[in-house]
């Protein structure tokens, strides 16, 4: 006759455990089972309390209070400066900016009809989205093709010196970009001077305002297709070499594996930087356009941030400045979430998930 042994309901229980009679385990190895699971009274097993939470990822949080800290001030606290929209702001009201904005008078919506009445307004806005749709076509795909030749390559050592070539404009500043642009496709550039030597008249293709958008275009590309290859260049190593070789032993050829593999396993990464440029719309370019707009003049390279450098803060129209800067953020966030949607009905993430 066997004999079986009963566990007691105490602290001979094991945690987490039932007694005989079905009860749950009471006494120091009730409590303990309570502390693992990290539950309270209503909760799941499996759910975690907020203060073991905070307890677990309590090093974690701390790494990013700083970052926290400069959102806070750079970002979400200028924010309150928008209220200069709506006023005839004069900083020169009081020795504190921030006293001033209550000493201004309020003007409510003036500013924002004397931008829609400006013809000048809008043709800064069709300037910044021909522009956004030239970048978009001609900009966005090369780091993607870039990044699959440079991922095509076999030796290591011939890749990292491409990439590093690639990606070394990034760290010019837009007036050596311009001044190399100069050097070359100037009046007294390269190809000019070549051109005269050769018995041709010289041609001056920074001072021509009809090319001038897809020459903006490409200083753009020049200097910062190299941050996007590494971007793609990132996601393609997540791709498992096993799939190319799958692949291949099925006879796909190279582009039938790019076009099954390495394409979709850039399409999360491609429909995110896509959004993130449309939102980016607007802001094509301040630095990059100011510094080229007595060459070409204003029609050909005003933008939405340049008019609202000359016709607002250079003039000290502070309250104008601002309304035109609050119609730039809301078009923004509105071509976000409107490239956000259409990810999501693609069936990508996007910026954030549904």
């Amino acid at each position: 006759m066997s004999h079986s042994t009963v566990p007691r309901s105490g602290a001979g229980a094991k945690a987490g455990e039932m007694t005989p009679d079905g009860s749950p385990p009471d006494g120091a190895a009730g409590r303990a089972a309570g502390r693992r699971a990290g539950s309270r009274p209503g909760q799941g097993a499996g759910k975690l309390g907020f203060r073991l939470r905070f307890r677990r990822d309590r090093t974690l949080i701390l790494m990013t209070l700083p970052a926290i800290a400069l959102i806070l001030v750079f970002n979400y606290i200028p924010v309150l400066g928008n209220i200069v929209a709506f006023q005839d702001y004069d900083p020169y009201l009081s020795d504190n900016g921030f006293v001033a904005m209550f000493e201004s008078p309020w003007t409510g919506l003036e500013n924002f009809q004397r931008i829609f009445a400006d013809s000048e307004f809008w043709h800064a806005v069709q300037n910044t989205f021909v522009l956004f749709f030239l970048q978009l076509v001609l900009y966005f795909p090369i780091p993607v093709g870039l990044a699959l030749l440079i991922n095509s390559v076999v030796r290591p050592r011939v890749r990292a010196v491409a990439q590093a070539v690639m990606y070394l404009p990034h760290f010019f500043s837009w007036v050596l970009v311009v001044t190399v642009f100069q050097q070359i496709f100037g009046g007294a550039g390269i190809i000019a001077q070549t051109l005269r030597q050769h018995g041709h008249q010289g041609i001056d293709l920074m001072t021509d305002p009809g090319i001038f958008k897809f020459l903006v275009t490409a200083e753009g590309v020049w200097k910062d297709a190299g941050w996007g290859i590494i971007v793609f260049l990132a996601a393609l190593s997540s791709v498992s070499p096993d799939l190319y070789e799958a692949a291949a032993m099925d006879g796909a050829g190279r582009w039938r594996r790019m076009w099954h593999i390495t394409l979709p396993a850039l399409r999360p990464v491609i429909a995110l930087l896509l959004v993130l440029r449309v939102g980016d719309a607007l802001t094509v370019g301040f630095e990059q356009l100011l510094l080229q707009r007595d060459s070409v003049g204003p029609g050909a390279s005003d933008v939405l941030d340049t008019y609202v450098w000359w016709n607002g803060i250079r003039n000290q129209d502070f309250g104008y400045a601002a309304a035109a800067g609050l119609v730039k953020g809301v078009v923004g966030l509105g071509l976000v979430l409107t490239a956000n949607k259409v990810a999501h009905l693609m069936g990508e993430q996007g910026v954030y998930k549904k």
